[in-house]
């Protein structure tokens, strides 16, 4: 359950960057809030990263979840 919560609030982050049209994406594609959740529960032995992009003021224009491998 715990878990579940944690996708949700995760699912509400990203909706929220989504609409100050900050770019999301996933190993260097493209995708959407749902995309990049579902890619978080499918997930077995790889984590994912966030690489924050700023633009010239400080402000998030991307948010880019790179895979690792946890071995």
């Amino acid at each position: 359950m715990e878990g579940e919560v944690d996708l949700q609030k995760m699912f509400q982050e990203l909706t929220g960057y989504e609409k100050k049209q900050v770019g999301l994406g996933i190993n260097g594609t493209p995708a959407s809030p749902m995309q990049i959740v579902r890619a978080h529960v499918v997930r077995e032995k790889t984590a994912y990263m966030r690489d924050y992009v700023l633009n010239e003021k400080g402000d998030i224009k991307e948010l880019w979840f790179d895979s690792i491998n946890k071995n």
